[in-house]
């Protein structure tokens, strides 16, 4: 399984309700709250053995799936 697929698990674990491939605003329009980005950011963490610091809590950061997926890839060259 690849990265982007593995956080779109994570993801779709944390909001079984929300359509991830499609959406292009999760923050902006208020689609994940702030206890959702707690409980993705706890399981990529976990998940990629990264550390997700609060710098990196960043609306752009986690809009789409796309933006988490290239977080988490940054994190994970550091």
């Amino acid at each position: 399984m690849n990265t982007k697929d593995t956080v779109l698990t994570i993801l779709q674990e944390v909001r079984p309700d929300i359509a991830f491939e499609t959406e292009t605003k999760l923050i902006d329009d208020g689609i994940l709250d702030s206890f959702d980005i707690v409980s993705i950011v706890g399981d990529l963490n976990n998940e990629f053995e990264i550390e997700i610091s609060v710098d990196e809590l960043l609306p752009e950061n986690f809009n789409t799936l796309q933006a988490i997926t290239e977080l988490v890839e940054r994190m994970m060259q550091e």
